[in-house]
C-alpha cells in the first residue's frame, strides 16, 4: 500500500496554501489568488513556484522563496494541524494483513517526518519517498515510481491511496492503481481515474473488507 500523506491521513493542504500565500507576499507576489495555489495544492514546489511566479526553479530568489515558505510551514502551521480520524487504524490495519506500508509524498523530507509523526504513522512505515527522491513531483510518476522500487514488488501488486487529481495521475503513470478519498478538498469528478473513492481514512477503515485492499474471499 502506497500512502499519499498531506490531505490523506492528514488535513494539511489548506495549512500549505496559506504558508504559500505568506511566502509570496514577503517576496512581493502579493497579487497571487489564495484559490489558485489552494488548487495546486497536492503537487512539488518545483511545479508550484514557477506557475506562480515565473521564477525558475534554482534561481536564488525563488530557492530562498521555496526555504521562506518551508519554515513558515513548520513554524505557523504545522503545530497546529491534525489527523484525519482513524488515519493510523488505517495503517495499522494494512500492517495487520501482511501489507507493506510506502509512503510517496510530494512533500520534502524536512516536512514529511513531522507530518508522519503528527499522524502517529512514522514507526509503521517500511519505507518512506518524497519530494527529494525524485526528479519531478506529481503529478509526474516519478515519486511513486520511487515508492514502487523501494517494495521491490511490481505496480499492479500494489495500491495508492491519495487525495488529489495529481495523486491520481501520478499513480497511474506509474501503472498502480488508486483509492482516493475527499478530505483532501477534491469531489468525485476531480479523482476520476481512481478505483473507488472514500470520504476519508475512517471511511475506507469502516468498509475495508467491502474495498480493494480486502483480502480475496
Amino acid at each position: 500500500m502506497i500512502f499519499d500523506v498531506d490531505g490523506t491521513l492528514v488535513d494539511s493542504n489548506d495549512a500549505h496554501a496559506s504558508a504559500w500565500i505568506d511566502a509570496l507576499k514577503e517576496f512581493g507576489f502579493s497579487d497571487v489568488p489564495y484559490e489558485t495555489v489552494r488548487e495546486m495544492i497536492g503537487m512539488g514546489g518545483d511545479k508550484i513556484l514557477p506557475a506562480l511566479t515565473g521564477l525558475a526553479e534554482h534561481e536564488e530568489r525563488a530557492e530562498r522563496l521555496l526555504e521562506r515558505r518551508k519554515e513558515i510551514f513548520l513554524g505557523q502551521y504545522l503545530p497546529h494541524l491534525k489527523a484525519f480520524p482513524m488515519a493510523r487504524e488505517l495503517v495499522e490495519r494494512i500492517k495487520l494483513e501482511g501489507m507493506l506500508a510506502v509512503v510517496a509524498s510530494s512533500a520534502n523530507k524536512k516536512e514529511l517526518q513531522p507530518l508522519l509523526r503528527l499522524a502517529r504513522v512514522d514507526e509503521l512505515m517500511d519505507a518512506t519517498t518524497s519530494s527529494d527522491d525524485a526528479d519531478e513531483s506529481k503529478p509526474d510518476p516519478d515519486i511513486v515510481q520511487a515508492a514502487v522500487r523501494r517494495t521491490g514488488l511490481a505496480a499492479a501488486q500494489l495500491i495508492m491511496i491519495g487525495d488529489t487529481p495529481y495523486d491520481v495521475t501520478a499513480a497511474k503513470g506509474a501503472g498502480v492503481p488508486i483509492i482516493a478519498v475527499r478530505c483532501g478538498g477534491w469531489d468525485d469528478r476531480d479523482l476520476s481515474g481512481a478505483v473507488a473513492v472514500y470520504d476519508d481514512p475512517e471511511d475506507l477503515l469502516e468498509k475495508f473488507e467491502m474495498s480493494h485492499l480486502a483480502r480475496p474471499k
